[in-house]
């Protein structure tokens, strides 16, 4: 389902009267169930540094070795240059074996809430899932992860891989003109901030933007924060806790850069083509909807998905699921338009 809502305003609103949250898909909900359903429960100041300890235990990261999957790919680490005065960034190079001529890259930022995941761990599921399928390189960033490292160093990572990855395309067997950059919830957000910085510094110009229900708007003001509060995988607290991590003294600030919440930017045009999805019982819901409409208002091209029933990481908890097959499709197909030469 693709619809559309008025853009980001610029100062946030009264919170709004409580609300009956969307259902969830049944297929989805008995997935969310089966799984402990938000046990854990919210993301607060008080128990991030615990959950960061257990999601790396809980996802512990794959090898090199074992992305390569018995020679199916070609895969490496590369250290590259940070920012200036800033650490060096590591990115992990992979490709489907064999194939030859310049490919295609998707330039992928993993989600967490700015908090945790890592590079290494999404790399399995991009590769089988896009990298065969479509002839494309996929290179993750390691980014540096909030509240050790506030912003602007995530984003600051980001942009310091992409202008290394198109400076070296030859080496990486890449088209530097077939670029996508791309990412999932906190990994959504950085892929948008890396549009708007490369559109304002002159930067690599990437062909699109893969948006999954991005981290946007650091102001929690939206109604579907507050109407899916305590239901969604994901809710103001955990973003409220997560956005105050990456922006510390920051947090709230009238004068917000875009490339830190690109839902504070108040000129998208002029950036590549975007495909953004959300679920219709989730949190960011509104804020995802907001930056299509805002897209189309200046003039831009938006794709907007907004999936009946799914909640924030649907489809990494019930890859099975109909619906998560149908998001996958859909992605998949935007890719492929987007990537394939017109004669």
């Amino acid at each position: 389902m693709s619809t559309g809502a008025g853009g980001p305003s610029s100062e946030p609103g009264p919170a709004p009267a409580a609300r009956q949250a969307p259902p969830f898909d049944p297929e989805l909900r008995a997935a969310l169930a089966a799984s402990g359903g938000r046990a854990g429960g919210p993301l607060t100041p008080e128990n991030l540094a615990a959950r960061q300890e257990r999601d790396a235990a809980a996802r512990p990261r794959p090898t090199v070795r074992d992305l390569r999957a018995d020679g199916r790919f070609e895969v490496d680490e590369v250290r590259v240059p940070g920012a200036p005065g800033g650490p060096d960034v590591t990115l992990v190079s992979a490709r489907p074996a064999g194939v030859t001529g310049p490919l295609p890259l998707l330039y992928y930022l993993h989600g967490g809430g700015m908090v945790t995941g890592n590079a290494w761990s999404v790399l399995p599921r991009l590769l089988r899932g896009w990298a065969l399928p479509l002839g494309l390189a996929v290179v993750s960033v390691a980014y540096r992860p909030a509240p050790r490292t506030r912003y602007p160093g995530a984003v600051e990572d980001c942009w310091a891989g992409l202008v290394w990855a198109a400076g070296h395309a030859a080496d990486l067997g890449i088209d530097a003109d077939r670029v996508v950059v791309g990412g999932k919830s906190a990994g959504g957000g950085l892929a948008a901030a890396l549009a708007l910085l490369t559109r304002d510094r002159g930067g690599p110009v990437p062909v699109g933007q893969l948006l999954l229900s991005p981290m946007l708007d650091d102001r929690g003001a939206t109604f579907s924060s507050h109407q899916m509060d305590g239901a969604d995988t994901w809710d103001r607290t955990s973003g409220a806790t997560a956005w105050q991590a990456l922006l510390g003294d920051r947090y709230g600030a009238a004068d917000l850069p875009p490339y830190a919440a690109p839902a504070r930017a108040t000129d998208l045009s002029g950036l590549p083509p975007a495909y953004i999805e959300v679920g219709s019982a989730e949190t960011l819901r509104d804020e995802a909807v907001a930056y299509a409409d805002a897209i189309w208002r200046a003039g831009g091209r938006a794709e907007l998905h907004v999936w009946p029933g799914a909640f924030h990481g649907f489809d990494t908890l019930a890859p099975g699921a109909a619906l998560s097959r149908a998001a996958h499709h859909t992605r998949t197909h935007w890719l492929h338009r987007l990537l394939t030469p017109t004669h």
